[in-house]
């Protein structure tokens, strides 16, 4: 069966409208690639804006360029088809796309790794505030306050009263651990005193000791009577004594606590002058003359009268045997 031939006039209009066909399609092609091309530069523009800010054209050319546009001459090889253009900036634009993508998450590792070294150093020093001791009371280290001159009192924390009194030897001395059988005998010959009031009876007991020289037995006897009799009208003498027999026991330093115990316990007890003005003399001992000087001056200030009474020869002895300005 034969084909039917078409009329020449026909078969020209026929080739006429198939001869566009393939380059409408490239055409089609070519804008559709051209429109993905825009739009993902547009979107690489504004990622570039997130991660760089500034737009300072450091880091990507402005949108808007300045000035009058100029001429453009083209030189060289001929310009490769539209099709090959469009690829190779697509392949550009990706590349740059997964650059800037992989620059953001190292970027946003870094922060996640310095939140967490910062949120450590917060708990680490919570931890250390946390387990940081109090401070130490400042009323637990005695202190003398002085008008004139400025008064710095001997750091020396006066001695927490035993439960049970014991005899202490200073390490001045040589005595032996344990008295020997004659003086237990010559402790036991001092009488002790029975009246009406046991408190004073207790004092006057330690009194009688250190009169006789009995040092570490008085030392016991006046620790008991404080322990016992806290409120007793005596304890201001039984403080003063107490650090006198330590004074005469040759422990100036073990003195000048209880001296300084007594005349901050109040400045109007009985023997709180006495208390100061020996106070001085344990400085003295102690060479410590800024202190003992302190005391003498402090004593003048708070006790004239006794100063020019009752205490005048201890305290014209005292300041004459301390150089003082």
């Amino acid at each position: 069966m034969h084909k039917p031939i078409l009329p020449k006039p026909l078969l020209a209009l026929v080739l006429a409208l198939a001869a566009p066909a393939t380059p409408a399609l490239a055409q089609s092609t070519s804008d559709s690639a051209e429109v993905r091309i825009r739009k993902l530069e547009a979107e690489i523009a504004a990622l570039q804006r997130a991660v760089f800010p500034g737009g300072d054209g450091k880091y990507f050319a402005p949108l808007v360029q300045s000035g009058a546009a100029g001429t453009t001459t083209t030189t060289g090889t001929p310009a490769s088809t539209p099709i090959t253009d469009l690829l190779a900036r697509m392949d550009a634009v990706e590349a740059q796309l997964a650059r800037l993508t992989a620059q953001q998450e190292v970027s946003g590792n870094k922060i996640v790794q310095l939140e967490a070294r910062v949120a450590a150093l917060s708990a680490s020093n919570a931890a250390a505030v946390t387990d940081t001791p109090p401070a130490a009371n400042p009323a637990a280290s005695p202190a003398v306050t002085v008008p004139k001159p400025v008064v710095t009192t001997p750091a020396i924390t006066p001695p927490a009263l035993a439960p049970k009194p014991a005899v202490t030897t200073p390490a001045a001395t040589t005595k032996p651990a344990t008295p020997s059988a004659q003086r237990l005998a010559a402790v036991k010959a001092v009488e002790k005193p029975a009246t009406a009031d046991a408190g004073d009876d207790e004092y006057s007991y330690g009194y009688r000791l250190w009169e006789k020289k009995f040092y570490p037995e008085a030392e016991q006897q006046l620790k008991l009577f404080l322990q016992k009799y806290p409120k007793h009208t005596r304890v201001s003498y039984a403080r003063n004594l107490l650090g006198r027999a330590y004074l005469d026991e040759g422990n100036p330093r073990e003195a000048a606590s209880w001296f300084l115990q007594n005349y901050q316990a109040g400045k109007k007890g009985d023997r709180a002058p006495d208390s100061l003005l020996f106070l001085a003399e344990s400085m003295r001992q102690l060479k410590d003359s800024n202190r003992a000087c302190v005391a003498l001056s402090q004593f003048a200030d708070d006790y004239p009268a006794e100063a020019a009474g009752r205490l005048k020869a201890q305290y014209d002895a005292t300041r004459a045997g301390t150089k003082c300005n």
